[in-house]
This record gives structure tokens, C-alpha cells and sequence, in this order.
């Protein structure tokens, strides 16, 4: 049996700036999936649970895991890890965020084909237990060697790579996000895997774009129109189309209340170009049903002429994209024309070979054109 079983709390992460130099620390890639911990015991009477970060399984959703750890993993072990879809084209792999997610599906039916039409594959960074032993309080080194001992390099079962070298670290951090990656996780080597705390720490990639602000949600523990929730974030595309492209939020209590008033003069119920028979024409829209929500969220249109800076990590979704996550607000910029907010902005980076990545190679070859 294992000495560790479900649901346990996945060690956390702290972010910081800049890869540091002072020693004592394991690099490794930063994933973008979903958090994962594997319980792997081949004599059990469910060989394979995935629990997700939040505590919850996550065997419904990807069968086509639990049969790959089942098959290559013959020893009871805890894993800690990322899942992800790797999407292969004609320029290579990459990490496919889209896919990752359509993979949290309700009908089981669905979840069957998506299986085999895009399978995940688990990125182990961590073992919490082995065969009968708890390595939660064992130094970071020792868990990392066992770990690498498992031989864990199969489709859809692999080891990310790990450096002590704060150089080969800072390039990973510049050239694997081509790949889809999020930055670099850094891990004390003495550390010890603490459940819930926030003992490693991440850099990941920031940028900024100005944005056109074409809707609001108001805060929903107050009276509508009282304090805003959110800002609904346009681009224009190259066809001058505005298209949604992400919300900016966590605004203090003040500012809520302040942006409320400050915005009251720009809400219409007239021409928007997000209402009415233009909205059809392709473009991105906010408040709409998806896998995450089965209703329409309300919002409220403004008239697209304000703008305002936002910090973001990535997009995602294929031209017109969109923030991948919550975007922070940075400063209104006055200065600009809404119609100045373009997709052209955005910086993309070039692109990288994932085999590349999980083997730690920064080569120039595996840059690829796309």
C-alpha cells in the first residue's frame, strides 16, 4: 500500500523575477497543462489515480493515461506533474492549451474519441513516495535521482529535463516558449515537498498590449452598476474587426466603485461591435457558453473608445487569438486611439521543437519556421 494516498496538496510556487545565481537551486521548464498527482500501485485494486490540483480525480477524463502509467510504471510511486497535448504539424510540437482543455468533457462518449484524437501526455517533476517509503521530507536531489531512475521516456509518459546551471536555465526561460511553455520553475536542492506551500518559485514571461475596453461585468457580491467585476478586452484585426480577446480584473474595492462611475458615461444600448447582425461575422465575443460555463455571463457594452495597458503571459487559440488567462492592469493610456489597438502588437515567439525540450537541447536546429 501506499504510504501517501488522495487527496494530497500539490507543493506551490512563488513568483519571482529573473533567474537567480546564487547556487543551492534545480531549473526545470515550467509547463502549461494541468496540475496532476499520479498514484501508481501496480497491486492495487485502481493501479492508477490522477488527482488534479484542486484535489479532485481526474481519471474520467484521460482513460488513455492511466493506461500508459499502468503499463510503464511497475512499482508503487506518487508523481508529481503537468499534463499536456502535444500538438504535431508540418514545423513540429508544441503544447496545445485548446486541446488541453476540450479534454474536460462531460459525456463519456466524447471523452472516448477526444482520447484518441488528442491523448495527453504526463510530465513528471517530482516523486512524493517509492515502493513503500514517504520521500516528502527527503532533500529535492534525492527525490530528482529517483525519480530519473524510473526511466519515465515514453509516449505519453515522460521526465522533464532539470539543470542546476543558471545559464542553460536563463535559455530555456528565452527559447522553450516557442514550444508552448510558461517560463522556468526554480526548486532549493536540500527542499523538502511541502503540501499546499509555496517552496519553489517561478519566472514566467510577461508582456504588455494596449487594449480597447468594449464591455464591463459588474462585481457580483454588489449592486449592479455599483462597482465593476471586470473590463472586456478588444483587438482589432488586420479587417479593422474588434474581437474579445480577454477581461482584466482584481481591481481594489476602491477602484471597483470608482470605475463605475468613472465608465457610467460610456454604456450604450445602441451600435456595438459586438451586438447585432455584424457580431456573426466570425469574430470573438464575451458572455458566451463554453465548457466552463453552460449559460451566457452577463456584460455590458461600452462604447469601444477608451484604452487601456494590460500585462499578459500568453495567448491562445489559432489568429484571432486571445489571453490565455486574467490580464493586470498597468495604467490608462489616454494617448492612444482605440483603433490603434491592434493584434499586430503582440509579440509571438519563434517557434520550438517540444522533443527538443523535454531533452533539455537548446540547438539552433530545433528552431523551427512556422
Amino acid at each position: 500500500m501506499l504510504p501517501l494516498q488522495p487527496p494530497v496538496k500539490p507543493m506551490l510556487a512563488s513568483p519571482v523575477e529573473g533567474i537567480s545565481r546564487q547556487g543551492g537551486l534545480l531549473f526545470e521548464p515550467k509547463w502549461d497543462g494541468f496540475r496532476c498527482l499520479v498514484f501508481a500501485d501496480p497491486q492495487a485494486e485502481e493501479p492508477v489515480l490522477l488527482q488534479s490540483r484542486t484535489g479532485r480525480p481526474l481519471n474520467r477524463y484521460f482513460p488513455e493515461v492511466l493506461r500508459t502509467v499502468a503499463e510503464h510504471l511497475d512499482r508503487p510511486a506518487v508523481l508529481d506533474g503537468e499534463l499536456v497535448v502535444i500538438r504535431r504539424d508540418d514545423v513540429g510540437d508544441r503544447l496545445d492549451w485548446d486541446a488541453l482543455g476540450e479534454r474536460i468533457h462531460p459525456a463519456a462518449s466524447r471523452v472516448k474519441v477526444l482520447a484518441e484524437k488528442t491523448p495527453a501526455t504526463f510530465i513528471a517533476f517530482d516523486l512524493l513516495a517509492l515502493d513503500d517509503r514517504d520521500l516528502t521530507t527527503a532533500p529535492q536531489t534525492e527525490r530528482r535521482e529517483l525519480l530519473a531512475g524510473l526511466g519515465l521516456n515514453h509516449d505519453g509518459l515522460r521526465t522533464t529535463p532539470v539543470t542546476d546551471d543558471p545559464d542553460t536555465a536563463a535559455e530555456w526561460f528565452r527559447v522553450f516558449e516557442g514550444a508552448g511553455l510558461d517560463g522556468v520553475i526554480a526548486k532549493p536542492t536540500d527542499g523538502q515537498y511541502v503540501p499546499g506551500k509555496r517552496t519553489m518559485f517561478k519566472i514566467k514571461h510577461s508582456r504588455t498590449a494596449d487594449c480597447v475596453v468594449a464591455g464591463l461585468r459588474w462585481h457580483a457580491k454588489t449592486e449592479p452598476g455599483t462597482a465593476v467585476g471586470s473590463l472586456q478586452l478588444g483587438l482589432y484585426d488586420d479587417r479593422g474587426v474588434l474581437h474579445h480577446v480577454g477581461v482584466v480584473g482584481a481591481f481594489p474595492a476602491a477602484q471597483r466603485r470608482a470605475l463605475a462611475t468613472e465608465l457610467a458615461e460610456l454604456v450604450t444600448d445602441g451600435e456595438h461591435p459586438w451586438l447585432g447582425p455584424d457580431a456573426a461575422d466570425g469574430r470573438r465575443l464575451p458572455g458566451s457558453v463554453n465548457r466552463w460555463s453552460s449559460t451566457e455571463q452577463p456584460w455590458v457594452p461600452l462604447r469601444p473608445e477608451r484604452v487601456v495597458e494590460v500585462s499578459y503571459d500568453h495567448t491562445e487559440g489559432a489568429h484571432p487569438g486571445r489571453f490565455r488567462h486574467t490580464t493586470q492592469f498597468v495604467r490608462w493610456r489616454p494617448d492612444r486611439d482605440a483603433d490603434s489597438c491592434r493584434y499586430d502588437q503582440l509579440d509571438e515567439p519563434t517557434r520550438y521543437d517540444l522533443e527538443a525540450v523535454l531533452h533539455g537541447d537548446v540547438d539552433q536546429s530545433a528552431r523551427v519556421d512556422g
